[in-house]
C-alpha cells in the first residue's frame, strides 16, 4: 500500500545574475561563469516556493536537485531556504559539462530517481525555463525521461492524498486570445514546471502558523546545508556517460554573442520637488502637451 506521505522533488539551477551588470564573456562570446555572479535562479525559486506549498499543505518530504560544479551548492542552499528541503543533491561531474537541454534532462531524470531514498517522487517542480537559456526544454525532457504526466504553465494545483490525484490549473496562451485558464486531473506521479505568476497563498490559521514554523526550521537548516547535502557523479548517478555532457547533446551552442546597449536617444532633467518653480515648470510642460493633443 502507498504512502499517503508525497514524496516532492524539485529540479532547480544555478544561473547568471544579470541584476547586477557585471557579466562577463570569453573572447569567443561565451559566458565566463568563473567570473560572473551566479544565483538561484528566479524561475528555480518560483518552483522552490511551489514545494514549500505541498510541505505546508501536504506535510511533503522534499527533496532539491541541481546539474553543475560544485559552486551549484549555492543554489541549492538558497532553495532550502525558501522550501524547507528534508534532502539536498548535487550531480556534478567533468564529463556532464558542454550538456544541452537533453543530455541535462537525462542527469536530472537519473538524480530523481535516487531522492527520497530510490522511492518514488509523486511530484516533481522545475522552473518555467532558465533565464540564461530561455527554452523551457528541460523540464518537459525530464518528465519525458521519467514518463512523468507533464503540466506546464501551472498557476496552481491541488492534491487528492487518498485517491494519489491531482488537479492543476494553468495558463494556455493563444494566439490572438487572452490566455485560457485550463483545470486538469491526473493520477500521481506528475511534472509540473510552475509559471512565473505562481504564488502560494496560506488562508488558514493552521496553515499560516506551519508557514512560520516551516520558516524558522528553513533558516536552520540553510545555514547547515551541508549536513542535508549529498553530491553526485556519473558513476553513483549510474548514468551512461554517452547520453550525458557532449557526447549526448545533439544541439552545439556554436556562440554566443553579447547584443551592444543601444545608445541613448532620450534627454533627462533632474526636478527638485522642493522647489515650487521647478515644479511649476514642469506642469506646464504638461498642460501644453495636452493642449496640443
Amino acid at each position: 500500500m502507498e504512502s499517503s506521505r508525497l514524496n516532492v522533488s524539485v529540479i532547480i539551477k544555478l544561473e547568471p545574475d544579470f541584476s547586477e551588470g557585471n557579466v562577463s564573456y570569453n573572447s569567443d562570446g561565451t559566458l565566463n561563469r568563473a567570473e560572473t555572479k551566479s544565483i538561484l535562479g528566479p524561475h528555480s525559486a518560483v518552483a522552490s516556493m511551489a514545494a514549500l506549498n505541498t510541505k505546508i499543505m501536504y506535510n511533503a518530504d522534499v527533496s532539491v536537485g541541481t546539474m553543475g560544479p560544485p559552486i551549484a551548492e549555492q543554489a541549492l542552499q538558497q532553495s532550502q531556504l525558501i522550501c524547507d528541503a528534508d534532502e539536498l543533491h548535487l550531480y556534478s561531474d567533468r564529463i556532464f559539462a558542454g550538456a544541452d537541454t537533453l543530455a541535462t534532462a537525462e542527469v536530472l531524470r537519473a538524480g530523481v530517481d535516487k531522492m527520497h531514498g530510490g522511492v518514488k517522487s509523486d511530484i516533481v517542480f522545475s522552473g518555467h525555463r532558465a533565464s540564461d537559456g530561455e527554452t523551457g526544454q528541460t523540464g518537459p525532457q525530464t518528465a519525458w525521461k521519467l514518463g512523468y504526466t507533464f503540466f506546464g504553465n501551472v498557476i496552481g494545483f491541488s492534491v487528492d492524498l487518498e485517491r494519489r490525484l491531482a488537479r492543476v490549473t494553468r495558463l494556455v496562451p493563444i494566439q490572438g486570445l487572452h490566455d485560457v485558464i485550463e483545470e486538469l486531473e491526473a493520477p500521481l506521479p506528475i511534472f509540473i514546471t510552475i509559471h512565473p505568476s505562481y504564488k502560494p497563498v496560506f488562508t488558514t490559521v493552521s496553515q499560516r502558523l506551519t508557514f512560520f514554523k516551516c520558516q524558522k526550521e528553513a533558516r536552520d537548516r540553510s545555514a547547515l546545508y551541508k549536513n542535508y547535502l549529498k553530491t553526485f557523479t556519473a558513476q553513483t548517478l549510474g548514468v551512461d556517460p554517452k547520453l550525458v555532457g557532449l557526447p549526448g547533446s545533439p544541439t552545439i551552442v556554436y556562440r554566443v554573442e553579447k547584443i551592444p546597449r543601444a545608445k541613448t536617444s532620450r534627454m533627462a532633467e533632474i526636478v527638485d520637488g522642493s522647489k515650487r518653480d521647478q515644479i511649476k515648470a514642469v506642469a506646464k510642460k504638461i498642460t501644453d502637451m495636452v493642449k496640443v493633443k
